[in-house]
């Protein structure tokens, strides 16, 4: 089984406008709500792989009875930390000429014994997992260490994914982690530097490795991805394929990864199902995650080759 861990569900609501402009009236072109959270994605895309995946995290009693339709419908067992409040909502805005702002709202506050309920619930449900994913951003008052305080409640025998950024994956990689999943941003944004030449971003990559990462898949966008354990460093490009919705594409790449990573796959072998997902996942502008036959159409069509 692989278990998932939300810390932070969210709300997003896609709201795609004819221009956006500060201090002006906008009309709603369009307009679509997606009930979401990375790890709860990550579970969903499990599901479509027919992997064995239960979920848990955090959930408010406001309005996180809509998770659990949809993860019903979505065929995903789970067991919530429940809090008071409301799931925190992020707004995304696009406009005509495709730029996009986004306005993300932050989870209401956790109270100690809730996150002890967490950390309790992590500890016996992994007793039975072969890895655990934990992905996300934090609720208000949390510090960074709660992910390593996550991550040191599962058995050494787990494997550990982690996509995260900042100090929160500092804090994780004090654990040893199997493989993080940041983008390019997310890289920098933990280093803590621009990144400029591939021979950076390589450096970079390594860098987290020499904290306790054992292999880094590094999105790169619509231009694919690498992955790297320090020795071996392999690039996937992805195939062009029209662009409905980028929600959901970095947890479509997590779910692919985990589950090739589970199965006893190779660098190479968790690069493509990663880039596969992730490509699948895009093109579906209803859907927080990728359906099990576009996946395997664009898994089919993928490379690799060692740089």
């Amino acid at each position: 089984m692989i278990l998932t861990v939300c810390l932070s569900p969210c709300i997003d609501v896609n709201i795609e406008v004819d221009s956006l402009a500060v201090g002006k009236s906008h009309k709603i072109i369009s307009k679509r709500i997606f009930f979401t959270g990375k790890a709860l994605n990550v579970a969903i895309g499990l599901a479509h792989l027919k992997s064995d995946v239960f979920a848990t995290g955090f959930m408010y009693e406001g309005n996180g009875n809509q998770f659990e339709i949809e993860l019903h419908r979505e065929g995903v067992p789970y067991k919530f930390v429940w809090n008071e409040g409301r799931v925190r909502e992020n707004y995304k805005f696009i406009d005509m000429k495709s730029m996009l702002t986004e306005i993300d709202d932050v989870s209401p506050e956790v109270d100690e014994n809730n996150r002890e309920e967490l950390i309790t619930l992590v500890k016996q449900f992994t007793q039975k997992c072969e890895a655990v994913v934990v992905s996300g951003s934090l609720a208000r008052g949390m510090t960074p260490d709660y992910y390593a305080r996550i991550l040191n409640a599962v058995p050494a025998t787990v494997k550990k994914v982690v996509d995260t950024e900042d100090d929160r994956l500092t804090e994780a990689l004090k654990c040893g982690v199997d493989l993080i999943k940041p983008n390019l941003e997310e890289l920098e944004r933990t280093l803590k530097r621009k990144i400029k030449s591939k021979e950076e971003l390589i450096a970079g990559c390594k860098e987290l490795l020499n904290k306790g990462a054992k292999r880094i898949l590094l999105s790169l966008g619509k231009q694919g991805a690498i992955i790297t354990d320090g020795n071996k460093t392999y690039y996937c490009k992805s195939v062009n394929v029209a662009m409905n919705s980028t929600v959901g594409a970095g947890d479509g790449m997590v779910a692919a990864a985990t589950n090739a990573l589970v199965k006893g796959g190779d660098l190479k072998e968790i690069l493509r199902c990663g880039v596969a997902a992730g490509t699948a996942a895009v093109t579906s502008p209803h859907s927080i995650s990728f359906s099990k036959e576009k996946y395997e159409e664009i898994l089919s069509a993928l490379t690799v080759q060692e740089i």
